[in-house]
């Protein structure tokens, strides 16, 4: 793989600490270049994260059990297994957030690691700085609300955002987590028919990503999940052409 370039000197160590700290914060970094493995340590370090390493997949999946993680930016290329197999292994036992980093640009390798459940994808060459911003937005995302206890209740289903749950018929059903934000998203605005791009920016972060098969995939999952169905739907409605729109009434 080819080095990533990084600027350096004064500047740089400026936008490293104008971050804000997070010294709780644990991040896994899993790739086998040393110089980007090291750099990426300072720059982290820099910017108040507890940073934990490994230049394999299984060593990744070790690194997951022993320093216990908040979140993993994880190398696709890896010399043992690909990073999308350790992300699979990953989100067999955990919902820990994922940032994949890869030297590949195309489109499909990017939506074959968003619908296997990464959280976030950088490419290469990429500034330490935007890494830090991506590192901080997935893990607001994936942070408990401040606000106290709020649900959601419909006809077809409840969801609960403060505890994150999402109950059909009395019974919990298991969403990831950037399915319930998508379902949590839809069912803030019921009725709203909302663009392919306006969810990917809204839950994902991303402005005209340009992915709607990303979305696609995280809508049929959700379907699956609480026994909706495309053809008949009760819960989410395709407005062709367009995007989607929560048709379940509000209670």
């Amino acid at each position: 793989m080819t080095a990533l370039p990084v600027a350096t000197g004064a500047a740089d160590d400026r936008g490293a600490r104008s971050i804000e700290a997070m010294p709780n914060t644990r991040v896994l970094v899993v790739d086998d270049e040393p110089e980007l493995t090291d750099m990426l340590t300072s720059y982290l370090e820099a910017s108040g994260f507890n940073v934990g390493r490994a230049a394999t997949g299984e060593g990744a999946l070790t690194k997951l059990e022993t320093f216990q993680p908040d979140i993993v930016v994880l190398d696709v290329g890896l010399p043992d297994v690909d990073g999308f197999e350790v992300l699979r292994r990953i989100r067999a036992v955990s919902t820990t957030p994922v940032i994949m980093l890869t030297a590949r640009a195309e489109e499909v390798d990017r939506v074959v690691g968003l619908t296997m459940g990464a959280d976030d994808y950088v490419t290469k060459p990429f500034s330490p700085r935007e890494l830090v911003a991506r590192i901080g937005a997935v893990l607001r995302r994936a942070g408990t609300p401040d606000e106290p206890t709020e649900r959601l209740e419909f006809e077809d289903f409840t969801i609960d955002l403060a505890q994150r749950t999402v109950l059909v018929d009395g019974r919990e059903v298991e969403l990831s987590q950037l399915e319930f934000d998508l379902l949590a998203a839809l069912a803030a605005a019921p009725k709203r028919v909302f663009t392919r791009d306006q969810l990917l920016e809204q839950v994902w972060g991303w402005d005209h990503f340009g992915v709607d098969r990303v979305v696609d995939v995280h809508i049929s999952n959700i379907r699956k999940a609480l026994g909706d169905s495309p053809s008949n739907p009760r819960i989410i409605a395709t407005v062709r052409g367009v995007g989607y729109k929560l048709i379940s009434e509000p209670r």
